[in-house]
């Protein structure tokens, strides 16, 4: 899986405003400087962010940004599709629209397979896990392993 310079924006983003409220909204400016955001692109993320439901705004002097629901039921996946779409997809469509013939006919199931194991990490952690430091035991458990921080 390739993650976007703006899905890790926006995720970065979201967990910086972890603890902003309604009456104590964080600036643009605030969040772009503590995750090292450049600003007209935060700004394009966070409008995203608001139409998807993940985040709320308040205009003027005294405004900003905070989320719209509590952190613990705000998962990355909601995040990443907010700004990027499906979390899989083949040459723009979902993976269960494309037909495959022949040789290649169970190509489809392995796109699903893959969309199913990033759902059980993405939809698992929420935005509360990452900004407390304390991932669910099952992805941590991902991680262990030489093979696990190998790239090929």
């Amino acid at each position: 899986m390739h993650v976007t310079a703006k899905a890790d924006y926006a995720v970065r983003a979201v967990i910086e405003l972890v603890g902003s409220k309604q009456d104590s909204p964080r600036k643009v400016d605030d969040v772009a400087q503590a995750q090292g955001i450049p600003v007209s692109f935060l700004e394009n993320i966070l409008t995203q962010l608001r139409s998807a439901g993940i985040v709320r705004s308040q205009r003027g002097p005294e405004g900003g940004y905070w989320l719209a629901q509590p952190a613990e039921e705000v998962n990355l996946a909601q995040i990443i599709r907010a700004v990027e779409g499906p979390l899989v997809g083949v040459r723009g469509q979902r993976p269960e629209e494309i037909e495959y013939v022949g040789s290649a006919e169970m190509l489809q199931q392995v796109w699903i397979a893959l969309r199913s194991n990033l759902r059980k990490v993405l939809e698992h952690v929420t935005v509360a896990d990452v900004s407390s430091g304390k991932l669910p035991k099952d992805v941590v458990a991902l991680t262990k392993g030489d093979e696990a921080w190998e790239t090929r």
